[in-house]
Formats: structure tokens, sequence, C-alpha cells
């Protein structure tokens, strides 16, 4: 079987599955299951033999508590901490997450954390759902002594894991002989390690801190400088340190800030993501929250990926803190689609490099070839304020014939803006409901005065192009814009008769050499 069936399979008998083994009908039966679990993972370590998925996922089952309409509120209110996953068969992300999930249960019991995880098909029991406060679909909510707090983590196992400890007491690591920093490398491939030599005063207090308030990065702490070079190989043998470690090139970043936990939280902010990240549907929204101003963006398969990798990260060195790269599977709809309709290349397989600036307000397009020469000019032009920002527009068309001219990104400051005759301009969508009455309108008009020497008719698709200086929201729209006034477009009503748009236009401006063809 191939191992996407397979995985999709599991996924699936686990979803199944969670909805008949455990419900939880008290706490002794469930003690005994975690018993029995425990003798068998046992043998299966004397024995020398790996979990596979499937038993990881039959163990999650005994873990995790099946909520219902009959048991959700005791539960919930029965411990201290309780995360919650709400979801519905039916929903792909939620078959995605709960693997993760899962292998998360599995992995707080290991480490002998207090929270109980929980999870409910919300469609199934909505009364549950609906005490619970879920909305949609997944959901997970951290239960406080009966009192629901928004997860604000990332969505892998080790994600939740890491901000379900930091939520339930355990914000830092401490880790104390030689195999227990071992037995840590093979758990965590992105930390942030501080080494004091007493974990007390205002220094330290502020690394807590820091730890409580991130979301997403283990911290560690350590005393002895003979277990820190175990996780950092260059650690400063005198003083308190603190360095990011994460598994790539540039595997290792030393902090040299005050030690406050706002400074501390800002350097893992611009040093925790890889040189170049792969962007999925578990790691978005962190992505999306980058306090980096700047994003570059490679859209492109697999394969041609692979070639671009070794000089990307090459330039992404270069321009550390300055800019984040993302890379995103081009054949990946759901991710890359959204943003190459930006550029109106949401049809494109070949490889497209794109920028962003922070909050996504201002795009920018490499229009030459994606070498890493043509790439790194981009990325310091781009950190410079020297790009030009990227508007969308179709090819230039041939308006020979037209009588209604078509007006496109590239020909909008010399069909419009640079015209010295007046000109109204259609603004129009392919999916805008009244649109195709206006369009009507318009060339009704623009027959009527055909024989002006001084009035054009014009129209655009802001679906596929765009414009600094064309703001529009509402579609249809019509705007006149005055030859001798082109900065202060006069907005004409879309709804009127040919006759009351005749005499709108009329009172703005004087119609020359006007020959009219056919009655209004």
């Amino acid at each position: 079987m191939p191992k996407s069936l397979l995985h999709f399979s599991l996924t699936l008998l686990l979803l199944l599955t969670f909805n008949t083994i455990t419900q939880c009908s008290d706490v002794d039966e469930f003690d005994e299951l975690l018993a029995l679990d425990d003798e068998l993972e046992r043998e299966t370590e004397a024995n020398g033999v790996k979990s596979s998925e499937a038993e990881v996922l039959t163990k999650a089952q005994r873990i995790v508590h099946e909520l219902n309409n009959d048991n959700t509120e005791r539960i919930v209110n029965g411990y201290e901490f309780v995360l919650v996953l709400g979801y519905a068969p039916w929903c792909s992300r939620s078959a995605e997450l709960m693997p993760h999930f899962a292998e998360a249960a599995n992995s707080l019991k290991e480490v002998g954390s207090s929270l109980v995880l929980a999870k409910v098909d919300a469609d199934r029991y909505p009364k549950s759902g609906s005490f619970l406060g879920i909305k949609g679909f997944p959901t997970l909510l951290l239960f406080v002594n009966g009192t629901s707090q928004p997860y604000s983590g990332g969505f892998t196992s080790d994600d939740i894991v890491i901000w379900a400890r930091k939520r339930t007491g355990a914000p830092v690591i401490r880790i104390g002989t030689e195999k227990a920093a071992e037995e840590f490398l093979k758990k965590y491939h992105t930390f942030l390690i501080g080494r004091f030599d007493k974990f007390e005063g205002p220094e330290y207090d502020e690394f807590v801190s820091a730890a409580k308030s991130d979301n997403e990065t283990q911290f560690v702490e350590v005393s002895k400088v003979e277990l820190a070079r175990i996780l950092y190989p260059d650690i400063k043998p005198t003083g308190y340190f603190l360095g990011i470690v994460k598994s790539e090139p540039e595997r290792y970043t030393a902090y040299d800030g005050a030690f406050t936990s706002d400074e501390i939280i800002e350097f893992l902010g611009y040093n925790k993501f890889p040189l170049v990240t792969k962007m999925t549907e578990m790691n978005s929204v962190r992505v999306y929250s980058s306090p980096i101003k700047h994003q570059v963006f490679v859209f492109a398969n697999n394969d041609d990926f692979k070639n671009l990798l070794d000089p990307l990260q090459e330039v992404a060195r270069t321009f550390k803190s300055k800019i984040m790269f993302i890379y995103v599977d081009i054949n990946d709809e759901d991710l890359a689609k959204p943003f190459l309709t930006m550029f109106g290349l949401e049809d494109s397989t070949k490889t497209v490099v794109a920028a962003f600036d922070k909050g996504m307000t201002s795009k920018f397009l490499l229009e030459l070839k994606p070498t890493r020469s043509n790439i790194e000019e981009f990325c310091n032009n781009l950190v410079q304020g020297s790009l030009s920002t990227y508007f969308k527009s179709q090819p230039i068309p041939d308006n020979t014939e037209a009588i209604v001219q078509v007006v496109v990104g590239k020909t909008f400051d010399d069909e419009v803006l640079n015209s010295e005759k007046d000109v109204i301009l259609e603004v129009f969508t392919p999916w805008c409901f009244n649109c195709e009455d206006t369009s009507k309108q318009v060339e009704k008009l623009a027959k009527h005065y055909k024989g002006s020497s001084n009035l054009l008719f014009s129209r655009i698709d802001a679906s596929v192009n765009e414009h600094p200086k064309l703001q529009v929201n509402e579609f249809p729209t019509l705007l006149l814009y005055k030859a001798n006034d082109k900065t202060n477009p006069i907005k004409l009503p879309t709804k009127a008769s040919l006759k009351e748009l005749a005499t709108s236009i009329k009172k703005h401006i004087k119609v020359k050499n006007e020959v009219a063809k056919d009655e209004l």
C-alpha cells in the first residue's frame, strides 16, 4: 500500500475508532487502560521494536478522552488542565490535525504532563460543542479549572506539546545530565538555550518570562558549561548566555542583546525560522505573523526548487533578519494560487519569485530569470526601498476598431491620465452581477457620441488590471476624467437611464462636434 494511502487510512481509522473506544465512563477504567498501555509499551521496548504509526494512534485512543453530550461538562470541570480538540469527521483539516494531536498526547504522557487531552465530534454532539464554545473545525481550546482559553500555538505535534507545557506550568526544560542533554537533542530540532551559573537573578527572571510569553519555541536551561556545549558547542564559558539552535545550515545564532523579555522575544521572532521556510497549512499562521518586514516568496515545483535551494540559501544568509524567505509548492492550489492571483499568474507553472512588505500592502515581482544574482539584486533593492510596486496588467490590446476602448494596467496612464480628452471609464469585473447591463449602456452612449472630438469611452477589467491611481471597490463603477482635471474623477450613476446619463455628462463637460446617431 502506498505510504500516502496508508497514512490516510490510519487517520480515518483514528477518527472512527476514537468515537467508540474511549468513552471516559469513569476515572478508574481510564487508569486501567493506561496501565495496560504502559505494560504493552515496556514489552515493545524490551523487544527492541519501534512503535508503528498504527500503534501510536492506538495508544492515543487510550490517552485521549472522547467527549459527548453526557460527559463533557464533567471532564472539563474535573481536571485542572484540559486541552480539547473540536473536530468533524468530514473536515479535511480535522483529519490532517488528528495524527498530530494523537502524537502530542503520547509525548505529553511520556514527560509526565498533568494536562488531560480530550476530543469531541462537535458535528455529532452539537450540545457539547456549544457548551465548549466550538464554532468551527478544527478548534483547539485549553480549559484551566473549567475556564476556556484560546489556543495560539502551531499545529504539528511538537508545536502542541511545547505550547501545552508552557501553559501548564513548564515553560522551560532544565537539563542536569549528559544523558538528558542527548535525549533532548533527539526530540527538539529548534530551541533556545540559556546558560546561567544559578537559576536566579534578574536576567534569569527575564529569560523565564520570555519563555512564558513565547508560544512556539522550546526553552531549555543549563548551568554546567560542559552540558551546555552538548547543545551549543560554541557557547561562551563564562557569564550567562542565550542562543538559538536550528536543524539547518545556519544552525547556531548567539544572542547579544539586553536581557529583557521583550528583546528576547524579538530575537526569537527574527531568528527562529530556517533560512528558507517551506510554507504548509500547518505553519502558515506562524509565517504570516513573522515580525520581519519583508518576505520573499518562491513558487516552484519540487524539482525546480531543489536546484534553486543552495543559491537561495546563500542569498538568504546575506539578508538574514531583514528578509524572510518562503518556498511554496506551485502545484499546491490552496497555498499558491491566492498569492499568484495577486500577480495575475494563477496559471503559471514556471518558477515565480515575488515579494511583499509587512502586511502585504505592497507587492513586487522579479521579472527576470530567477538566478542567484538576479534574486540577490531583487532582494537588495527590496531592502533599500527602490523596487517598483507591481501592478497586474493584461497585454496591451488592439483598439483600432473599438467603439469603447479597452484599457489595461500598462495603458492606464496613456489612455486615461495623460489623454488630452475627457474620458469616461467603465470599471468592471467578470463576476459582477450588474456589470453587463452597465456595459450595454456604455456601448450605446459611445455610439451616440461617436462624432465627438473630445470625449472617449473606455473600460477596464479590475480583476486582472491594477493601477495605483485606480482605487475602486464597487462594481460596476463609471468615472468621468475631465481633460482639465484628471486627479479628481467624477463618479457617474450606474443605475440611470441613457438620457439621465447623457444629462449627467453634459452637466460636467461640453461635448464638442456632437453628432447624434440614435435617440437616447
